[in-house]
This record gives C-alpha cells, structure tokens and sequence, in this order.
C-alpha cells in the first residue's frame, strides 16, 4: 500500500474501474489508502465522517464494495465478524486472526503456497484465487490473559477429505 497518494492516482483507480469520480468517492478511498492495513466498512465512515457528514455509511460500504468487485481491495473475513478491506495490489501473502483482540497479522510462505497447489490439483481444482486465514491467540494476548503456550484447541472442521 502507498501511504501518499495524490488525487491524480485516485481519479485514475475510480476511473479504471469504470465508475463516476465523486468527491465521496475520493474521500472514502482515500482513507483506505492512508489508513489502517486492515480496516472495516464501519472504519473508515467513522473516520470520514467529521470530515465528510454527508457521506452515510450505506455509501462507504458500497463503495468498498465496487472496489473488491474490481480487485482493487480484497476482503478478509474473520468468523462472524465485520468484514475488513484491504489493499488487493500488495503481493499475495495469508493471515494469522487473533480471536481475542481481532488484530490481522500478514506472512508468506512458500511451502504452504505449494501445497495448496498440490491439494487443489489432487482434487481436479485449477485454483483462480485463495485465501488462507488461520485463527488462534496472538502472543500479546496470550500474556495478558495468562494462557500457557502449550494450551491448544482442537480445530473445528465440518467437512476433512483424505490427502
């Protein structure tokens, strides 16, 4: 993600993607591209929002909406959670979810990349897109709340085939 962008680039984003350039619209991406790594719909209204009073929140999600439709952000979902947005033109990497206190931690790895090249190919699969996201503690909360390293709970799958 650049954090200084200049109303140029963001008309031409608007523009690529094939929707009217609104003052809104450069608001709310704006916002996006300065902000947060990982920011919900909820987010950026209430940080545009002393700035922009016109712009209702039902806007900013459409518009983030229309962005991932275009693969300008991507979509990152955490259980039942708001959905937050990211940056979509950084370069592929997965997610580590802390369930306590919701921070979104980033890594590459190219053995997991692999397998699950090798996985989906084994199913007859040709992979478009993916997304891994792994759930747990992180290790900040795991000293606040005084939870011991070795504690671990069993993953809930509804549905395992054979590999």
């Amino acid at each position: 993600m650049n954090k200084s962008v200049n109303s140029t680039q963001l008309k031409k984003i608007i523009r690529e993607i094939g929707v009217k350039v609104t003052r809104q619209r450069l608001i709310i991406l704006e916002n996006i591209l300065t902000g947060d790594e990982h920011v919900t719909a909820q987010a950026v209204y209430e940080s545009i929002r002393h700035i922009a009073p016109d712009i209702g929140f039902a806007t900013v999600y459409r518009f983030l909406r229309t962005l991932c439709d275009h693969k300008v952000l991507t979509e990152v979902r955490m259980r039942g959670l708001p959905a937050r947005y990211e940056w979509a033109q950084k370069k592929h990497h997965d997610h580590l979810s802390c369930v306590r206190c919701k921070c979104i931690y980033e890594f590459e790895n190219e053995q997991i990349e692999a397998l699950q090249i090798e996985i989906a190919k084994k199913f007859g699969f040709k992979l478009t897109e993916h997304i891994l996201e792994l759930y747990g503690v992180c290790s900040k909360c795991q000293i606040e709340q005084n939870i011991p390293k070795e504690v671990s709970t069993p993953l809930q799958t509804s549905h395992v085939a054979q590999l």
